[in-house]
């Protein structure tokens, strides 16, 4: 009980901490904010397990691959933040255009992968916790996005993103201190668990390309030029990895040597059945966490889609008219395939984009970091090319 009310606690100092107008209304917080939310979004509820089960002990190790990937596709980004200035040529510029449609291509995936997510959780503390109310959940949601955004409603639900990534930081930072109390009790009692990796050295590797989804949201500082300049960009963008990269990785760290990894027990909503045993009030806040941050991210993500489509094809195809397709290519991908394979599709899809975004710097860098960039790109397409689920099918 006494652990139950300091998570409660301090989730509540967290989330009252987010609101205050000394925080809160600093551009360069509310310009971090954006991309800090959609790195630490649906990635937290799914990647603790799968790492844990697949990577063991590597674990850790696992993640701070994953972030430093995440930080030099950010770094292409961040080059191309600060090339806006320059005239553009021909070449950079269809680039530029092939790019914005492989990020909605990457978004429209992505909103499948958010919203399934939600139906996991929306039904996993119920009596009708299967796939199928799951994805009836998800579908339902699809729909209502749908509509949102043919009916123009998007601004209302887009007001909601600030209060949703307070009440996420808050949950994450009481899952945090639950946690590190459980660790130093497995510690002191000496159960700390040390375990095998259950992959090979190819397909561990071929599995953290199929991840990068849970890491990815950095890019979208890059779009907020009409609010911010470039400098309050680019370092809108690096606070947000590091904070995300630090979260993660203690995190990670905590999660890795306290349970018996389990592939049995390797499903959307592991991290609740995790967490019963750490404290009884996690899995509740959890759930609260998953559903407003999912929503949210998946109508910040339409949105998104929507605008770069209309964009792409210089108004020929109306935003609005654009939701319905993209909800429709969301809810074909609920009904037949599963959350690790959206995730795996995910990754791969946004690698693409990155591979673009690593393109673009190349073309307009000197020097060194020039083949830098040409090497990124490569990765890229290995990322692309080569990303699995974590199932392993």
């Amino acid at each position: 009980m006494i652990l139950n009310a300091a998570i409660i606690l301090l989730a509540l100092i967290v989330l009252a901490a987010m609101f205050l107008p000394q925080l809160r209304d600093r551009p360069k917080w509310r310009a971090m904010v954006t991309p800090l939310a959609s790195i630490i979004g649906s990635g937290f509820l799914v990647l603790g397990p799968i790492l844990e089960v697949r990577y063991g002990s590597f674990a850790p190790l696992a993640m701070a691959a994953l972030c430093a990937l995440g930080w030099f596709f950010g770094a292409a980004v961040r080059a191309n933040i600060r090339a806006e200035e320059v005239p553009d040529t021909a070449v950079i510029k269809r680039i530029e255009e092939v790019a914005q449609l492989a990020l909605a291509f990457a978004y429209v995936i992505s909103v499948a992968y958010y919203l399934n997510l939600f139906g996991a959780f929306a039904v996993s503390l119920t009596p009708w916790n299967t796939d199928f109310a799951a994805r009836a959940v998800t579908t339902a949601m699809l729909a209502i996005v749908a509509i949102a955004g043919f009916s123009g409603g998007f601004k209302r639900l887009e007001q909601m993103e600030y209060a949703s990534v307070a009440l996420k930081l808050a949950i994450i930072a009481g899952l945090i201190l639950g946690l590190a109390v459980y660790f130093g009790k497995v510690a002191v009692a000496g159960d700390l668990m040390v375990d095998a990796p259950t992959l090979g050295p190819w397909d561990s590797l071929r599995l953290l390309f199929g991840l990068i989804v849970t890491v990815q949201g950095f890019e979208t500082a890059r779009y907020l030029g009409k609010s911010y300049d470039a400098d309050t960009r680019v370092a809108a963008m690096k606070w947000a990895q590091m904070l995300a990269t630090a979260i993660y990785m203690v995190y990670i760290a905590l999660l890795a040597y306290i349970f018996t990894p389990n592939a049995h027990n390797l499903t959307e909503t592991a991290i609740i059945d995790m967490m019963r045993v750490v404290a009884p009030i996690l899995p509740a806040m959890l759930v609260a966490a998953a559903l407003a941050a999912q929503f949210s991210a998946a109508v910040a993500d339409t949105g998104g889609a929507g605008g770069l489509i209309a964009e792409f094809s210089r108004g020929k195809i109306p935003q609005k008219a654009a939701y319905p397709v993209l909800i429709g290519a969301g809810i074909a991908l609920t009904w037949t395939t599963d959350l690790f394979q959206i995730i795996s599709y995910a990754s791969r899809a946004f690698a693409g984009y990155y591979t673009l975004q690593a393109v673009l710097a190349a073309l307009q860098t000197e020097g060194t970091k020039r083949y830098a960039f040409w090497a990124l790109a490569a990765l890229g397409v290995a990322i692309t090319l080569l990303g699995i689920p974590a199932e392993g099918d």
